[in-house]
């Protein structure tokens, strides 16, 4: 007799209390395996698929896409022994077996098994498929738009893709990833490879004279994760929910202007030398520094000069707690909203190291595929907004943090360069600084040397 199990929305770890179901990966009477996702989720920090610890037949789903829930709450029940009858043979044998891995994070470390699935197959007229040849010149295509025979009648295995951006992309445009061909290693789904499809699909419908109307394929990247407005009100107003990932922004932007007294400082730096110095360095050969990276190298060696800038302020206790590690958090913009991914040991890394990991953890995020781990434990923050084309801000501080280094763009401008004036490439550096961890003369020291680093990379070398 089968026994019914009840599984729960797990601890997703770092603090994160609820999530938001964005896509079911099971429905009711399929067959699960021990450790098989069965939801996808998104939460403050990240999206996650959770997997289901235990192996059986779903008998009921508790929440529908949109819908947020609290760590806790029921997500599926599952019948763990039960065979249905509409799987004949061993295809229908459920797991007795339930997972020993500790559903906190990102779940189990095994890779898990897709459940098993019948598709039908998809007829595709001839001028489809001519249409999708003529398209592509190169790159992959989807099986049903390549001249191939329709899809198998069932298919094992995970679909081969990653980034669960690439995989709300297609679901939002009607496109079957199993239909799909990756152009990534071992075949993996890239999202040049879906929006691929997604032109191949626009040109067959623009091109079948026989083909019956349908909705335009919608040529966009991706922005699923961002709030969509809700109906329109009376008078014209347009309301957007403050969830997900905009949602903690916005908390987090309110505790910090709330909790803590902030002051912002700022001076314009000669940064040619800085410049000039990058330009040598990748010149040598050997892997490109970005200037991020020098910057962070900046960061790390005046936060080793100036520690109290380093810290967090403990209010119950009122204490200043001090680091002695710098995990530098960096500003990065997505389509997922704005993200502060943070580099751990940053004043251990050299700028090579450091160039390298910023260009991970920016992929990540604009992958969607940061862990919560990833986003979170940073001591100090780096906002490069310079990128957005603009000179100056006054940063509002990612709290719990104590300060946060801004930089402008670097423009050529009139400067006064040994006594004649001259074209130089000049940057605006801000530093917003949590007031009750230092006054003005230690944010002002820790700005200055941040400064004379720029227009003197040479006084870096005094720190090493």
């Amino acid at each position: 007799m089968a026994q019914v199990l009840e599984f729960k929305l797990p601890d997703l770890g770092e603090g994160l209390t609820e999530a938001e179901i964005v896509r079911w990966l099971v429905e009711v009477g399929d067959v699960v395996a021990v450790d098989q996702p069965v939801v996808e989720v998104e939460t403050a920090k990240a999206m996650v698929e959770v997997p289901c610890p235990y192996g059986g037949v779903v008998t009921a789903r508790f929440g529908e896409e949109g819908t947020e829930l609290p760590v806790g709450a029921p997500l599926i029940t599952v019948a763990v022994g039960e065979r249905p009858a509409s799987v004949p043979g061993d295809a229908g044998a459920a797991s007795a077996e339930a997972s020993g891995n500790v559903l906190v994070g990102y779940g189990t470390s095994e890779a898990p098994a897709r459940r098993r699935r019948v598709r039908q197959e998809r007829p595709v007229s001839g001028a489809a498929a001519a249409g999708s040849r003529e398209v592509n010149g190169q790159g992959a295509v989807p099986a049903a738009l390549n001249g191939q025979a329709g899809a198998p009648e069932t298919e094992d295995g995970p679909v081969p893709v990653i980034s669960p951006l690439v995989r709300r992309l297609a679901r939002q445009n009607g496109l079957d990833l199993r239909e799909l061909t990756g152009s990534g290693p071992d075949g993996l789904i890239l999202r040049a490879d879906v929006e691929y499809a997604m032109r191949a699909a626009a040109h067959s419908n623009a091109t079948a004279p026989t083909a019956e109307p349908r909705t335009p394929v919608r040529q966009t990247t991706s922005t699923a994760t961002a709030p969509q407005p809700t109906a329109t009100a009376a008078h014209g107003e347009v309301r957007t929910p403050l969830k997900g990932i905009r949602g903690a922004v916005a908390d987090k932007l309110t505790r910090s202007r709330r909790e803590i007294p902030d002051a912002t400082c700022w001076v314009d730096a000669d940064a040619t030398e800085l410049m000039r110095a990058r330009t040598a360095m990748n010149a040598a050969g050997g892997p490109k520094i970005s200037l991020l990276a020098l910057l962070a190298r900046i960061c790390t060696a005046a936060l080793a000069r100036f520690p109290e800038l380093n810290s967090t302020v403990d209010a119950e206790a009122r204490e200043v707690v001090r680091f002695d590690q710098v995990h530098l958090g960096f500003a990065a913009q997505t389509d997922r909203g704005l993200v502060v991914p943070v580099v751990r040991d940053a004043h251990a890394r050299d700028a090579e190291s450091l160039t390298a990991e910023f260009a991970r953890l920016t992929e990540a995020g604009r992958t969607g595929t940061l862990t919560p781990a990833e986003l979170t434990g940073g001591t100090f923050t780096l906002n490069n907004y310079g990128v957005f084309g603009v000179d100056g801000s006054t940063p509002i501080i990612n709290h719990p943090e104590a300060a946060m280094l801004g930089v402008g763009r670097i423009v050529p401008k009139p400067w006064v360069h040994e006594g004649e004036l001259a074209v130089r490439q000049v940057v605006q550096l801000s530093l917003t600084f949590d007031h009750r961890v230092c006054d003005g003369g230690t944010a002002g020291g820790f700005l200055r040397y941040v400064a004379d680093c720029v227009e003197q990379p040479a006084v870096l070398l005094r720190t090493l």
